[in-house]
Order: structure tokens, then sequence, then C-alpha cells
């Protein structure tokens, strides 16, 4: 195989390798019922003066399937904690023993189970549509390449089977957060 269309193919794999981590990424936060420490990913804190992410000042830990405790590295900080999770605007509402914070996660309605599989959908849309890129800029590649009209449509045949074959990736993980979200 010509070195440049190697070159193409690999770093065609790699974007899509890195649409396939970022959706993996975006469904960890939506939530599937069970209590998740990956639900407060998003939990910004103001920790002397300055926004850090909560996982950076406590501990996040789940107890069970509905409650997560957040354990702060200082005391000092359990008011910021409450108020990061409350502005994150995540549905929960936060307690606090004077030790640690708490949330109880409450149990999903069957609409709100509609509403995140169709969030988990469009997240998959999204990394489908980050492969076809993936797949348009390699084509574009190949085609600016010195070599045969031979060689460019074997190289452009082996990126759409790359991209077929991620692309199912794609909708077999979507198959299974949305079966994850669906089960009561």
């Amino acid at each position: 195989m010509n070195e440049d269309i190697k070159f193409i193919i690999d770093s065609t794999k790699e974007a899509m390798d890195n649409a396939i981590t970022h959706l993996n990424k975006q469904l960890l936060g939506i939530r599937a019922g069970k209590a998740s420490p990956a639900m407060l990913s998003s939990v910004m804190v103001d920790y002397y003066g300055s926004q850090t992410p909560l996982s950076q000042v406590a501990n996040v830990n789940s107890t069970d399937a509905r409650t997560i405790t957040i354990q702060p590295w200082e005391k000092s900080m359990i008011q910021e904690i409450e108020k990061g999770i409350m502005v994150a605007n995540l549905g929960f509402n936060p307690m606090n023993n004077g030790e640690s914070v708490i949330i109880n996660v409450p149990a999903l309605t069957e609409e709100r189970r509609r509403e995140l599989a169709k969030q988990s959908k469009s997240e998959a849309d999204h990394a489908k549509v980050g492969v076809r890129n993936a797949r348009q800029d390699a084509n574009k590649e190949i085609k600016s390449l010195d070599v045969s009209d031979d060689v460019k449509k074997n190289a452009e045949i082996d990126v759409q089977s790359l991209t077929d074959s991620y692309v199912k990736k794609i909708d077999d993980i979507y198959v299974l957060k949305e079966k994850e979200i669906m089960t009561v």
C-alpha cells in the first residue's frame, strides 16, 4: 500500500476513534437511572475564586443505586459544592449533613426516559457526522494524490468500509445506552 494512502487511512481511523471516544464521554453524562459519579462531571465549583471541576475539590462516590455522596477535602467547600450542583441544573437537590453533600437520585419517569433516549440518539448522530466528516476529508486527500485512478478508487473503498464499521459501532453503542435508559 502506498505510504501516503496508509497515512491518510491511519489518520482517518484516529479521527473516527475520537468521535467514538467523544460519544462515550457524552453518554456517560446521560443518566440511566443508576446513581453514578459521572453524572456530576459537568459540575464546576468556585474554589477560592476560580471555577474548578467538582472532582478536584472532593471525592465523589455512589454508595448505592440511588445515592451519590460528595466528601469535600475542605469542609468550608460544602456550600460552594451545593451551589455548583444547583448552577449545573442537573435536576438534583443536594443536602448536607455538615460533613458531606448527599444527593438522592430520583427514579426516572417514562417521559424522562424517552427524553434521555432522544438525547442519546442526538449524541450518536453527532458522532456519525464526525465519522462522515473524517471520511470526506480522507476522500479529498486521496483525490489530491498523484497515483493511478485504480489506487485512488481502492483507497476510497477502504475508507468507506472503515466508515461503515464505525457507524455500526456508534449504532451498537446507542442501542446499549437506549436499553440501559429504558430498563426500569
